[in-house]
């Protein structure tokens, strides 16, 4: 008899919950089409439900025909982006998690006082893109980019994409802090309480299993990071997208296995996942918690009631 272990909190953050409604609440008030400007939230199942009710995907503003109604996705937008959505006449609904957006303020704030802005984030990642057209910033990824970062300046400050590896980031920000040691910090830690939370859960999860799966996109760098987490913890660890990618030599010598998933993953997919493994082998299932989330996020202003 198995184990299946599942981490507690997984899947949906109160951001994607918020994206996610705002396309289903637009289409309801407004009828499809509703066009939306890249994946609502990185999961490919998430997209297509969507789809199939009436919303439409782009990754370009000229692919939205002038005067419709669009919704800008949870990673954030860059202000030319918005300015060029005016021009076109668009409707527009930002979907933007708040605390993507706080990271655009802090980035606002800073560059308006003088400050020299570091971001700590994956190059080309969609947060990445949006949150450089607030300020201009030194884009930093590992410990080589900070070994090659040249800054004169008195006032320095870092900010950081809010879905970083722990581990990781804590390593970079103290390079960071040795090299340039007037360098300050956010007000508050960028990384989100989402993304620290799952993660602090797989911790959890790796004093018990012998290995993890994680449920999630491969575009989600989240997920990848939940991944990354359980490796650190030296416990085997993989990304699947559903059921269908388990493979049988992964679990087949694991007795306690343990399940998670990224902040855009509905668990109907975890359950997927829970009773294809029970299919192999006989499991029981047990739930570990880690820490209790109770965050929400208002609707914007365009969807109240």
């Amino acid at each position: 008899m198995k184990k299946i272990l599942l981490a507690n909190p997984r899947g949906y953050c109160a951001g994607v919950t918020r994206a996610v409604d705002i396309v289903e609440a637009a289409l309801e008030k407004f009828g499809r089409p509703i066009y939306v400007k890249h994946h609502i939230v990185h999961n490919v199942y998430v997209v297509r439900d969507l789809e199939k009710k009436g919303a439409i995907f782009v990754e370009n503003l000229s692919e939205i025909p002038s005067g419709s109604r669009a919704i800008f996705s949870a990673h954030g937008t860059s202000p030319s982006v918005k300015a060029d959505a005016k021009t076109m006449g668009l409707e527009v609904i930002d979907a933007v998690c708040p605390l993507v957006t706080k990271v655009h303020v802090e980035a606002r704030r800073y560059s308006r006082n003088g400050y020299s802005i570091v971001l700590v984030g994956h190059r080309g990642h969609i947060e990445v893109e949006g949150t450089m057209g607030y300020a201009h910033m030194h884009l930093v990824e590992n410990l080589n980019d900070v070994s090659k970062l040249e800054i004169d300046s008195e006032k320095m400050v870092y900010l950081t994409q809010t879905t970083l590896s722990l581990d990781d980031t804590s390593i970079i920000i103290s390079a960071l802090k040795k090299k340039f040691p007037k360098i300050e910090s956010p007000p508050k830690e960028d990384i989100c309480y989402a993304t620290t939370n799952r993660q602090n859960a797989v911790k959890e999860l790796c004093k018990y299993a012998d290995l993890i799966l994680v449920v999630g996109s491969p575009t989600s760098s989240n997920s990848n990071r939940l991944v990354d987490a359980a490796r650190h913890c030296g416990v085997n660890s993989y990304l699947i997208s559903d059921s269908m990618s388990i493979k049988n030599e992964w679990i087949r010598d694991a007795q306690v296995i343990g399940v998670t998933s990224g902040a855009s993953v509905p668990d109907v997919l975890v359950k997927g996942v829970v009773s294809a493994i029970k299919g192999y082998y006989p499991s029981e299932v047990e739930e570990l918690e880690a820490v209790k989330e109770n965050v929400q996020f208002m609707m914007p202003d365009e969807l109240k009631p």
